[in-house]
C-alpha cells in the first residue's frame, strides 16, 4: 500500500478559535509496519484520521493508492480499517458475535458464510467462548479484541490503530501487541507503548503538528525520548 500526503494542513475551527494541528506534512509511506509517536496534542491522531478520510485535510491532498481522500471516501473506509483508543466506541450490537457480523451486514453474503467468517474470527482471537455474551462486559483487552475482529471482518487491506493499548493494563496491552505483531494486514500503530513498536520498519515523530524525527524504531524513539526531555 502506497500512501502520500501532499503538503498537508488542517486547521480546526475559524477565527479567533482556530487551531492548525498539522502543518505542512509531505510524506510517502510504503512500509508495511508503521508506528506514529508522540505527545497528546502533537498532531498523530488526526494524522491517522486523515489517512481513510475520518479528516478531511484542509489544504494539500492525501492520496491512498492513488485514491484521493476528498473524492474516494467510500471506498479508502473499505480499504482501510480503523480502531480506535476506546472499544466501546467501537462495539455496537448487543452480543459478541452479533457485534463482530455487523460489518458484513451489506455483504451479499450468505448467512452460513458470515456465521463461518465470523466462528474463524472468534476463535483466531479466543472469544469463540463469549460469543452470545453482552459484549459491553467483557474485560477491557477482550473488548479490544472484539473491537479489532469487528474491524478485520471486512477484509481491510490496511489497518490503522490509534493509541489501542491506552485504556489497558500491561498484560493487556502485551497481548494486543503480540495480535498486531501477528496481522498479515498492513498496520499504521500510534502508542505510548514504545515497546510495541520493536520489528517495525518505521517509526513517525510527531511535534507541535510536524514530523520532528522518521527513521527506524530505535532511532526515532531515543529522538523521541530527547524532545520530552527538553520539553518545559
Amino acid at each position: 500500500m502506497r500512501i502520500e500526503l501532499e503538503r498537508v494542513t488542517h486547521t480546526f475551527g475559524e477565527g479567533s478559535t482556530a487551531r492548525t494541528v498539522l502543518r505542512d506534512l509531505t510524506l510517502t509511506l510504503t512500509e508495511r509496519r508503521i508506528g506514529v509517536i508522540g505527545h497528546n496534542g502533537s498532531g498523530k491522531s488526526t494524522f491517522l484520521r486523515l489517512l481513510n478520510a475520518l479528516v478531511l485535510p484542509t489544504s494539500g491532498r492525501v492520496r491512498v493508492d492513488g485514491l484521493d481522500t476528498a473524492r474516494d471516501a467510500k471506498e479508502l473506509r473499505r480499504r482501510i480499517g480503523f480502531l480506535f483508543t476506546d472499544p466501546d466506541a467501537q462495539i455496537i450490537m448487543p452480543t459478541v458475535a452479533e457485534d463482530v457480523a455487523f460489518g458484513l451486514r451489506r455483504s451479499g453474503l450468505s448467512r452460513s458464510e458470515v456465521d463461518r467468517r465470523v466462528r474463524d474470527l472468534l476463535v483466531r482471537f479466543r472469544l469463540d467462548g463469549h460469543a452470545d455474551h453482552p459484549a459491553h462486559l467483557l474485560s477491557g483487552g477482550q473488548k479490544q479484541l472484539l473491537a479489532l475482529a469487528s474491524v478485520l471482518i471486512t477484509e481491510p487491506l490496511a489497518l490503522v490503530m490509534d493509541e489501542p493499548t491506552t485504556l489497558l493494563d500491561l498484560r493487556n496491552a502485551a497481548m494486543i501487541g503480540r495480535v498486531v505483531a501477528n496481522l498479515d494486514e498492513t498496520v499504521l500503530l500510534a502508542t505510548h507503548h514504545l515497546e510495541l513498536l520493536e520489528g517495525f520498519e518505521r517509526v513517525l515523530v510527531f511535534h507541535e503538528g510536524r514530523v520532528v524525527a522518521d527513521a527506524a524504531p530505535e532511532v526515532a524513539i531515543a529522538a523521541y525520548r530527547d524532545l520530552m526531555g527538553r520539553e518545559p
